[in-house]
């Protein structure tokens, strides 16, 4: 669904409009997941129903039905080097469409994920001139390590499994998302994600071809190879033995993030990000991407990888270590089902904008805030925003989100100057990039905050509030309506099945 109209950006043309003031909304959806290693599409059928009677209310997803899944395939490649062939997904891309008995005119909307090599700036921007007919149709997120494990918590269903009680108590979960190349972990409570991090293990450090010979050996499997004595070669191949032996080692370095013990030297040259800080207890482990196919044993098939062995060596590494399995509703393709535009919302005449020229801004990622702790003081903020960015693998003041703050506080000059002083100190070190500064309250302090915060030299800014936002939420904002003083807000979700 398209909410935009010539003469007044993100409002709803009069045809859609009769269609939301209806209870329910139902329209097609894409999800396009491109990787290092493999791509596939899903398309779905979603219905959305309007949460109250008045039309900013908005709607929320209440059914999501997969209509057709696209073989999984190896991402292409141009040969000798990491840009993605768009040529070749192209193909890809329309015969699965026919297949699934749909034009592009006919998907109301949509979310394209890159990861990896494909997230690469070249690649990002190949692959949306590719869909540059429907772009205003989707959102699009170029996902690194950190956001790659967030999704995938979300995709597996580990987010929802965690609000189920568990001897009187929410549950904690872990969920490890192992493809190709990367391992993704996240730990979630009570449907927030409290932590993640990332590692080079994944099923196709080493690959090979029908014959058996190495046809791709990764840097960090080379690291890992070495250290139990193995120097293979492309153009050679690996022994049974020496297949077994790789997938030990790994499984072996991979749990020693998950057991968040003190690393081995080999474990800290293979992080991506920083260790986990969470040393709590956790009360489930959830295996999802490729290699969850095989540690749950749903799939027995070789595709000349380590897919198989590492998958086996997980699982007997895991019941060795006492670990409780959980069943992820989604493994392989644990990953946005599509993207929902699921609420228009108004942020009225208390908003502050230093430059009203710059909207419209279109896709711009939320970064959501936890609740705020009484009293904070700046270094407080410094930290929350420093640490809200990174969970999206962002830079505040580099990278242009939506900082989100749910204020639940007095509204007192102390509080908000203190507020304003530590976004200012996190923006502190990009100041120079004129990206601008967009906040989103949902109480009504943005024209106290945008004031404060232009008095510390911060501009451009966009400082909106009574504006309703969750996590992984995406937001157009739009024009300034002069009469009105207000800016129209659409809020678009990922959604998942």
């Amino acid at each position: 669904m398209h909410l935009e109209a010539e003469e007044l950006d993100l409002t709803p043309d009069e045809e859609e409009l009769s269609l939301l003031t209806g209870e329910r909304i139902e329209f097609k959806s894409v999800g396009i997941d491109i990787g290092s290693s493999t791509t596939h599409l899903m398309f779905s059928r979603l219905v959305l129903a309007r949460r109250g009677r008045e039309y900013i209310s908005g709607y929320t997803t209440v059914k999501r039905e997969v209509l057709y899944r696209s073989p999984v395939i190896f991402t292409p490649f141009l040969p000798g080097n990491s840009q993605v062939d768009v040529e070749k997904l192209k193909t890809f891309f329309t015969e699965e469409y026919e297949k699934a008995g749909l034009s592009p005119g006919e998907v109301d909307t949509g979310a394209l994920i890159t990861t990896g090599e494909a997230a690469r700036k070249e690649n990002t921007a190949a692959l949306i001139q590719m869909l540059a007919t429907e772009a205003g149709k989707f959102v699009y997120a170029t996902a690194g390590p950190n956001l790659e494990a967030v999704l995938a918590a979300h995709g597996s269903g580990a987010v929802k499994h965690s609000l189920k009680h568990h001897h009187g108590n929410h549950e904690t979960i872990m969920n490890v998302d192992i493809g190709g190349g990367t391992a993704k972990v996240a730990i979630i409570q009570e449907s927030t994600i409290i932590d993640t991090c990332a590692i080079n293990i994944g099923s196709r450090l080493f690959a090979w071809d029908d014959e058996g010979k190495l046809t791709r050996i990764e840097e960090a499997g080379r690291t890992i190879a070495a250290a139990i004595g193995l120097f293979p070669k492309e153009g050679s191949s690996l022994a049974e033995g020496d297949k077994n032996l790789l997938a030990e080692k790994m499984a072996e370095i991979l749990f020693e993030v998950l057991t968040r013990k003190p690393l081995s030297n080999l474990a800290s040259t293979l992080m991506i990000t920083p260790p986990l800080n969470y040393h709590g207890p956790v009360d489930l482990t959830v295996f999802s991407g490729g290699v969850g196919e095989f540690v749950y044993e749903r799939e027995r098939g070789s595709f000349g990888d380590l897919g198989p062995y590492l998958g086996r060596e997980i699982r007997k590494k895991g019941e060795l270590l006492g670990f409780t399995l959980g069943f992820p509703e989604e493994r392989l393709r644990a990953t946005v089902i599509g993207a929902s535009q699921y609420t228009v919302q108004v942020s009225g005449n208390t908003i502050f904008l230093s430059h009203p020229e710059i909207l419209p801004l279109r896709n711009v990622p939320v970064v959501k805030l936890p609740p705020l702790p009484a009293p904070f003081d700046r270094s407080t903020i410094v930290e929350t925003v420093r640490r809200g960015f990174a969970r999206w693998d962002m830079q505040p003041g580099k990278d242009m989100a939506a900082l989100a703050i749910n204020w639940n506080q007095d509204p007192d000059y102390k509080r908000l100057s203190e507020l304003a002083s530590g976004i200012a100190l996190s923006f502190s070190e990009h100041s120079g990039n004129e990206v601008p500064l967009i906040l989103v309250f949902d109480n009504d302090v943005g024209k106290l905050v945008g004031h404060m915060l232009a008095d510390l030299n911060l501009s451009p800014l966009v400082v909106l509030d009574n504006i309703n936002v969750g996590s992984l939420n995406y937001i157009d904002i739009g024009r300034e309506l002069s009469q009105a003083k207000a800016v129209p807000v659409t809020v678009k979700s990922l959604i998942f099945r």
